[in-house]
């Protein structure tokens, strides 16, 4: 199934495994979902785009580092973004879960990239920097419309995490580290359709 289907597809099944708030305090995440008040459908869509940047992000840095194209700085930079955005993905998949959805993994989407992404270091920090601006709106997008509170503190703190690899990928271009002082929150559409361009 590609990212747009993840998109679509509602809740599983009516045995659809709900986690209870003492299953979750162990991983510190919050209660998202109960029984009685799962979260609205728009709320699920976010999460499951968001899981799907994750993915591509994560999936971004594992072929940039495996490229041999990466100096000292910039594969110890990705090589830190690598691992802030898989643990993302897990809080992220893990809140998914929580709602009784199956999350996307690594072999439920195959990616795609531009001719001569991974050919010079440039270019493929470049596109990182492209990925990690859209990341942040998209985020921010997410923190604006989600109308379940238990999901804005984990959303709203990726979001930071996402503008500081943001402003790391431009230091390395000689560009400003800190970007402008209202960053735009993108709504979902707009970064479905952003991510289709990496959607083989």
């Amino acid at each position: 199934m590609n990212r747009a289907g993840f998109l679509r597809r509602g809740a599983v099944g009516g045995g659809a495994l709900l986690v209870s708030a003492s299953g979750l305090g162990t991983l510190g995440l919050p209660d998202v979902a109960s029984a009685d008040t799962p979260p609205p459908d728009g709320d699920l869509a976010f999460l499951r785009l968001l899981i799907a940047a994750e993915l591509l992000a994560v999936d971004l840095q594992g072929k940039a580092l495996k490229s041999r194209k990466l100096r000292h700085t910039a594969h110890s930079l990705l090589a830190r973004i690598l691992s802030d955005e898989k643990k993302h993905y897990a809080q992220l998949a893990a809140l998914l879960t929580a709602a009784g959805q199956t999350p996307a993994t690594a072999e439920d989407i195959d990616f795609s990239y531009p001719k001569g992404t991974f050919r010079t270091q440039a270019s493929i920090t470049r596109l990182a920097g492209r990925l990690e601006h859209l990341m942040v709106g998209a985020y921010l997008g997410a923190v604006e419309n989600v109308e379940t509170p238990a999901l804005r503190l984990p959303i709203g703190q990726i979001a930071a995490n996402e503008a500081q690899h943001q402003g790391a990928l431009a230091a390395l271009h000689g560009q400003s580290v800190v970007g402008k002082p209202f960053a735009p929150a993108l709504q979902i559409g707009a970064v479905s359709d952003a991510l289709d361009e990496f959607e083989s």
